[in-house]
């Protein structure tokens, strides 16, 4: 009987353990989030983006929004078929299937003038995490895994000896 409720916490632990390390969130634009007149397309350039990362869009509520395109009307910044407007100020969004993903800000010209609007290329499965990163926004979330991968155990643990 204790070996099989063994077993179970330690495939429990496991089953934790992989879905919490292997997602990353990302603050889009870091420091300045999501704003008039940055380069999108830079910040998300040399990141990797995987099916359960999220991605977090903070600005000032009211002043902008986040809408989620198909390719058409993000090249256009047009909003003739918006898959959902985010208004919170503080939008997190998990990417829950792999391919391109297209955002723009539907406020005004913001997208169109003033460079509101972020591709990025969501691929289905996360490689084993490296031990380095590259900016303060990836050892933040690495932090984070970390934190996660520390609980999972300690709690393991707690659940065996109980």
């Amino acid at each position: 009987m204790a070996m099989s409720r063994t077993n179970i916490v330690l495939i429990a632990t496991l089953f934790v353990l992989a879905t919490s390390v292997s997602a990353t969130e990302y603050i889009v634009g870091d420091g300045s989030g999501w704003t008039l007149d940055f380069d999108y397309q830079a910040w998300a350039q040399g990141k990797q983006f995987f099916v359960g990362d999220k991605l977090v869009f903070n600005y000032p509520a009211g002043k902008h929004n986040v809408l989620r395109v198909n390719g058409t009307d993000f090249q256009q910044c047009t909003l003739s078929s918006p898959n959902g407007i985010l208004i919170s100020g503080n939008d997190v969004i998990t990417l829950s299937t792999p391919g391109r993903k297209w955002y723009i800000c539907g406020v005004g010209k913001h997208c169109e003038l003033r460079n509101m609007k972020l591709i990025i290329n969501v691929e289905s499965m996360s490689p084993a995490p490296s031990p380095s990163t590259t900016s303060g926004t990836s050892s933040l979330a690495m932090t984070t895994k970390s934190y996660s991968l520390v609980a999972a155990l300690i709690g393991s643990l707690l659940m065996t000896f109980a």
